[in-house]
């Protein structure tokens, strides 16, 4: 089990590609692997035969341990195969015995034959878990659906294209409620009071880098209300002029654009803590913060401060697509300079967000309300909008957040600052 991922520690084996006796070639997918991040594949680093397949599907294996064992047609498995070191992933193809997962082994000794993976359903459809669940619940036969998502697989917006049984109706319609839904499915009733339910990979690693972050991070809190009237305006203009074939510029998408420029601005806090120095960044990397089934993630637009509303727009939306999807690549989630969270679309008026370290603040952006206030004496109804700014006070001073904070809302009450 190699470590796809800058912090995995352990794997769990979603679906394997390849079964016990069948060849394999350096670079070919042997399984998918959900990680602490997104699912990945798990690619042979050798060429031969794969034997010993000693991980099921659904099973969760330690980084450096055993999942099987590649061979020379014909050759026995290494003695040390079920004791192997982890995996140095050595991609030369060169064999001194059986190869456990990417790393040679010493010459061959027959060994007592490890648990083998009975072959899944042939006929099993690939789709993604939230996929699955809404499919589940509108009765759609996912194998009469054509997957678009990587490798043919089925995503969300493949069954709100799909008809239901017996209805003209998408099978999602229940998506579309006013209500929103939560990406977390409930466990089954089985009538016991209660139901213990594993961490997922994703969850273990939540847990992990809260407790690294809420309790040895000295968070202090700064909120400001922005009049979001001329970017209200400005957003409707510009997807006007963009059109159906343009892409939408959404809300979120100029508070990462003005966050990035602010950044700018104010470099004391687009850096990390590094436990004896600080890292002052001169590139704006923001976290975009992704609900997923089952936890957060934060895809990373690199170089925000450089990219045109459009472009963050249509990276903001493809990153997002391949988060819920699991696909993420681990530099697409790694390298953020600072962070931006919003809860607007869940009617969610305020709230603070926990720092992702080493990142030294995060904003937490509330939703766009109409209020009476007074402007230039005369009360008035206008677009509103809450901003919580997280800060490490090791990094960050209360007047240093402060400051940024008056120039996001400066550039988005007034768009056109950007452009200064």
């Amino acid at each position: 089990m190699e470590a796809l991922s800058p912090t995995m520690e352990e794997g769990r084996v979603v679906k394997w590609h390849k079964r016990d006796g069948d060849p394999v070639k350096i670079g070919e997918t042997l399984a998918e692997v959900e990680t602490d991040k997104a699912v990945m594949d798990l690619v042979a680093r050798a060429d031969g035969v794969l034997r010993q397949v000693a991980a099921a599907e659904g099973q969760t294996v330690a980084v450096g341990s055993v999942v099987a064992v590649i061979v020379a047609p014909g050759e026995n498995v290494g003695a040390t195969a079920a004791a192997a070191a982890p995996a140095t992933s050595s991609a030369s193809g060169k064999r001194e015995g059986g190869n456990v997962a990417t790393a040679a082994a010493p010459a061959p000794v027959a060994v007592a034959p490890l648990p083998t993976v009975a072959p899944a359903d042939a006929t099993r459809v690939k789709a993604s878990p939230l996929a699955r669940r809404i499919a589940k619940e509108a009765g759609v036969d996912l194998k009469l659906v054509t997957g678009s998502g990587p490798g043919g697989r089925v995503v969300k917006k493949d069954l709100e294209r799909a008809p239901s049984p017996g209805t003209r109706a998408a099978p999602t319609a229940t998506v579309a409620a006013p209500f929103p839904i939560s990406r977390v499915p409930p466990p089954e009733r089985t009538g016991a009071a209660y139901q213990d339910v594993p961490l997922t990979q994703i969850r273990k690693t939540i847990a992990k880098r809260l407790a690294t972050s809420l309790g040895p991070i000295p968070h202090f809190f700064l909120t400001t209300e922005v009049d979001m009237e001329r970017a209200s305006e400005a957003r409707d203009a510009l997807n006007k002029q963009l059109g159906d074939e343009g892409g939408k510029v959404s809300f979120n998408d100029i508070i990462i654009k003005a966050t990035a420029h602010a950044l700018t601005k104010h470099p004391a806090c687009n850096a990390w803590f590094q436990e004896d120095h600080i890292r002052y960044w001169h590139e704006v990397h923001i976290g975009m913060a992704v609900a997923v089934e089952d936890g957060l993630i934060t895809p990373v637009i690199r170089n925000a401060e450089l990219k045109s509303l459009a472009d963050i727009g249509r990276e903001a939306k493809e990153l997002a697509e391949r988060a819920r999807n699991r696909r993420l690549q681990p530099n697409e989630y790694t390298g953020a300079t600072f962070s931006v969270s919003n809860l607007g679309m869940f009617d969610i008026d305020q709230f603070t967000a926990v720092i992702n370290p080493p990142e030294a603040g995060i904003i937490a952006v509330g939703s766009i309300v109409q209020k009476a206030v007074v402007v230039d004496g005369q009360p008035a109804v206008r677009r509103r909008m809450r901003i919580t700014m997280s800060c490490d006070h090791r990094v960050i001073d209360g007047a240093t957040g402060a400051a940024f904070l008056k120039t996001l809302k400066q550039m988005l009450e007034n768009p056109l600052a950007m452009l200064l």
